[in-house]
């Protein structure tokens, strides 16, 4: 089995962790290397690696299983966004995302299908990319079971409104003032009008760098922040991808604009209610950035949703 010895949290995780999660964070940083051991005893595993550019709040280790096979091992914090990654992934049962082959969910550990981490959408051309993007959020898209553990997208935008609010009257936020306004209203009229539109399981967090290239399928998603709502919510992270590329591009205000309407094209969804839920989660985001001490990437949020 793998020893402790080399299972350090990386340094991204590291900094992450610290600057996002406070004290808890490093009391759990602390933990880690113990709980991940612990793993890799109990699963019958030997470690090869930590991925140094794995996940902000978990460490990842590549791993073989006692038969030989790869696999990845994942310790994560345990919080309201992550606590149902097992569950998700095991209901899409890899159909588009990567493959559950065990979990200890409590203790936000999971043995994972080996994909090629090295490998995301972001290697491909942006418009190569999109479409991949697209096709693989099409199988995950999938109703959940009836008795399903998943928060609502309008439980998880409400919390995260009543924090905007708060936060519009912090330092550094004051000019986005009417940004935020707009991002609210947005959000209040989507989650209203939310019952007209068919709810399905969704990622919560997809992206081009959380969809790796796999073996038994070209690309699979993964790090599912998984919610049941509508499809314009997961839609509404893709349209800022790539956002410092896109920004950089003559006529970025019209290039954002034609991107929400590809994209609601594509996948049959509401260019209106997909710009209402890029707004809303590009200004969160944003502004949150902006108080955490990020202003940069969180003024560029801020640009974003204005363009639309």
């Amino acid at each position: 089995m793998g020893s402790a010895a080399h299972l350090e949290p990386p340094e991204r995780l590291v900094r992450s962790v610290t600057a996002w999660e406070g004290e808890a964070g490093l009391a759990w940083l602390a933990r880690l290397p113990g709980r991940v051991a612990d793993c890799l005893e109990r699963w019958e595993l030997t470690a090869e690696r930590v991925v140094a550019a794995g996940g902000r709040i978990s460490m990842v280790v590549l791993v073989r299983t006692a038969g030989g096979e790869p696999a990845v091992l994942k310790v994560g914090m345990v919080n309201q966004e992550t606590e149902q990654e097992h569950a998700a992934l095991a209901h899409w049962g890899g159909r588009g995302a990567a493959r559950l082959l065990r979990a200890e969910p409590a203790e936000g550990a999971m043995l994972l299908e080996r994909l090629r981490a090295d490998i995301s959408l972001r290697s491909l051309a942006e418009a190569k990319a999109m479409l991949e993007a697209e096709a693989v959020l099409q199988r995950l898209w999938v109703p959940p079971a009836g008795d399903h553990p998943f928060r609502t997208v309008a439980a998880a935008t409400g919390g995260q409104a009543a924090l905007l609010r708060e936060l519009r009257t912090a330092a550094g936020a004051a000019d986005a003032g009417p940004l935020i306004d707009e991002a609210l209203a947005a959000r209040a009229e989507l989650a209203d009008s939310a019952a007209s539109v068919e709810s399905v399981l969704l990622h919560g967090d997809y992206h081009h760098g959380n969809v790796l290239a796999g073996e038994r399928m070209p690309w699979l998603a993964i790090d599912p922040r998984p919610l049941v709502g509508e499809r314009a919510y997961d839609l509404a992270w893709l349209t800022r991808d790539r956002l410092s590329t896109l920004v950089a591009q003559p006529g970025a205000r019209a290039a954002a604009r034609r991107r929400i309407a590809k994209l609601a094209e594509a996948l049959d969804v509401d260019a209106a209610r997909l710009r209402g839920w890029a707004v809303f989660r590009a200004v969160e985001a944003g502004v949150r950035y902006v108080s955490a001490g990020r202003r940069e990437d969180g003024e560029l949020l801020l640009e974003f949703a204005s363009w639309l």
